[in-house]
């Protein structure tokens, strides 16, 4: 909770790929390749240019069960691949010992 008490961040080696309000929870911001994000908006009516956040890279998917669950679970991972893919071999190894030690 970075910035209040309402908005649950989700972070990878200190970097967002997801955040939300919970209070009330209606939504969730996604980072996304600017291309997929063009088209899933254009796909879905609950999928929108993020919400105070860069549009060209980031959605807000509204939670009013216009996304299908699997869809959605599909953008979180989405989302976290971008800035794994992005990470050095070494934090990609930290990332790793941390799954197994868990």
């Amino acid at each position: 909770f970075p910035f209040d008490d309402n908005v649950l961040v989700f972070k990878v080696m200190g970097k967002i790929f997801s955040l939300t309000n919970i209070n009330p929870y209606k939504s969730i911001n996604l980072k996304c390749n600017p291309d997929l994000a063009e088209e899933l908006r254009e796909q879905y009516s609950g999928i929108n240019p993020g919400y105070h956040m860069n549009k060209k890279h980031w959605n807000t998917v509204i939670m009013d069960g216009s996304i299908p669950v699997d869809k959605l679970k599909e953008l979180i991972d989405h989302s976290y691949e971008l800035f794994v893919e992005k990470l050095p071999r070494k934090k990609l190894e930290q990332i790793e010992l941390e799954k197994q030690s868990s």
